[in-house]
């Protein structure tokens, strides 16, 4: 087996270098974050890969000819000029026609990107829609409620869930509340099960341990990867199986390796990877949330604090830019009451009175 080590600026992308190079065929053997001699800091990842494959891979590279390379960097040229003189022309556009520019800073003042406005609205220049701003608006939320995305419950087959998030977004009271609804508030009790791989917050275990006792459902604490497999194997009965792990920051490189290598399990069941994601959330962090958290292969969003804040807009922009499903709306702190299945008119209708109230 050979070593080699990826740098880029988190570990997401320092991990797509890897698979980018030898493919899936990899195995994570450590991460971490350092400041380089200029000050910035980076992430280094460092796989292990078999010898054949990096073998192959270093020795069959295909030799490019030179005027291929000119040739298509010429058209690339090419290309980004004819792209950026028509942004030019529509940014321009934009800026002279007043409806246009009311409603559009209406939307960026209420937290939606620039980009994605402006990509809504090189296909109405020309038409009679930018005449009317009544009109303009409601098409734009028409536009987001058509690329918010769900991801249905599916109650028809055994799931297993491991919940990621920040610091203080609310994770384990939301798995409290998911767990009470899949043991007794559906027509169907399902047998739950909760597993706890939070050892580092004071007082986590305990939380659970709260819940479980209340509810009357398995819950099991584990330290390792070994542990954790065997547990699962314990609990291949059970119908829903919830996973809560350690609060991260996005910039904790030692934690995101560490839930890496509970996600990176052999059990016979698949595990979805739900992001818990405040209400709350901040536009200038939603890049770093995404780009650390994306690193488990999310498979939708939990969205938890709705109760302290009127403002959605940040909320809705994170949503539009990356493009994951929402499962789960945590409402306010009671437990189990305060949870919904996500629902994407109640996240419009908040949004839209933040809107009128603009």
């Amino acid at each position: 087996m050979i070593q080699e080590t990826f740098v880029a600026s988190n570990p997401t992308q320092a991990y797509d270098l890897a698979v980018k190079k030898y493919g899936t065929s990899i195995s994570l053997i450590s991460a971490r974050q350092i400041k380089y001699d200029d000050g910035v800091l980076r992430s280094e990842i460092t796989i292990e890969v078999s010898t054949e494959i990096y073998t192959q891979v270093s020795l069959g590279k295909k030799i490019i000819n030179e005027n291929d390379v000119e040739t298509s960097t010429q058209i690339k040229e090419l290309q980004a000029q004819l792209t950026s003189m028509k942004n030019e022309i529509h940014q321009e556009i934009q800026n002279e026609h007043k409806i246009i520019a009311k409603v559009k800073a209406l939307f960026i003042k209420k937290g939606i990107s620039p980009h994605w406005l402006e990509s809504m609205f090189r296909t109405l220049v020309g038409t009679d829609m930018i005449e009317n701003e009544t009109l303009l608006v409601s098409y734009l939320l028409e536009e987001i409620d058509v690329a918010l995305k769900v991801k249905e419950e599916n109650l028809t087959q055994p799931k297993m869930i491991m919940f990621v998030g920040s610091t203080g977004v609310g994770k384990t009271t939301t798995i409290a509340k998911i767990a009470a609804r899949y043991a007794y508030l559906l027509e169907q009790e399902y047998k739950v099960a909760l597993v706890n791989l939070d050892t580092f917050k004071v007082g986590a275990i305990e939380q659970l341990n709260h819940y479980s006792d209340i509810m009357q459902i398995e819950h099991i604490v584990v330290s390792d990867v070994d542990a954790f497999k065997e547990t699962l194997e314990k609990l291949s009965n059970y119908d829903v199986i919830l996973i809560d792990t350690t609060g991260m920051s996005p910039y904790d490189t030692e934690k995101f390796v560490q839930t890496t290598q509970f996600v990176k399990n052999d059990s016979a069941r698949d595990m979805e990877v739900s992001l818990v994601l405040p209400a709350t959330v901040k536009y200038e962090d939603m890049e770093d949330i995404y780009q650390n958290f994306s690193f488990f292969n999310l498979t939708s969003v939990v969205i938890t604090k709705f109760d302290e804040t009127k403002h959605l807009g940040s909320l809705l922009n994170f949503m539009l830019l990356y493009n994951l499903p929402m499962s789960y709306f945590s409402v306010g702190q009671e437990v189990p009451d305060d949870l919904l299945v996500a629902d994407k008119e109640y996240l419009l209708e908040r949004f839209i009175g933040d809107i009128d109230a603009g």
